[in-house]
């Protein structure tokens, strides 16, 4: 095939090909190639899914109102139940951290059981839970 590095789209490119060689299935090849040229993903920055809107995030009014939810993974196994990983919560008000233990190849049904037992039934129900869509939960 013909690499093409002038033009930076599908289409272009098609059309440059078009104008110079054929060969059977060309387009086909053609498209594939443009969806696994590493230049042309670099310059071509309208692939992927789009962000969401950012918003402001309220200010809490008391105590573990809003938590900010992350997990700490690749530790070395400990206690009775060999948890290899940390789901840390931190409150928004004080700013205190709560540690829970977890595995890093928990689900995201397992890290909701972890929240409940080990964290809401202790000081109540959240209105915001913030994290940083981590794989765990696709």
């Amino acid at each position: 095939m013909i690499v093409l590095h002038l033009d930076l789209s599908e289409d272009r490119t098609l059309k440059r090909v078009k104008t110079c060689s054929w060969w059977p299935n060309w387009r086909k090849d053609v498209a594939e190639y443009c969806k696994t040229c590493d230049r042309c993903q670099k310059e071509n920055r309208a692939t992927g899914k789009k962000f969401g809107m950012m918003i402001q995030i309220q200010e809490p009014k008391y105590s573990w109102e809003i938590v900010h939810m992350e997990w700490v993974t690749a530790l070395p196994p400990g206690g009775d139940r060999s948890h290899n990983a940390c789901l840390v919560l931190v409150d928004r008000y004080r700013k205190t951290p709560m540690l829970l233990p977890c595995h890093k190849d928990d689900t995201a049904m397992d890290t909701a059981i972890i929240i409940w037992n080990e964290f809401i039934i202790q000081t109540g129900l959240l209105q915001n839970i913030i994290s940083d869509r981590d794989p765990i939960f696709t």
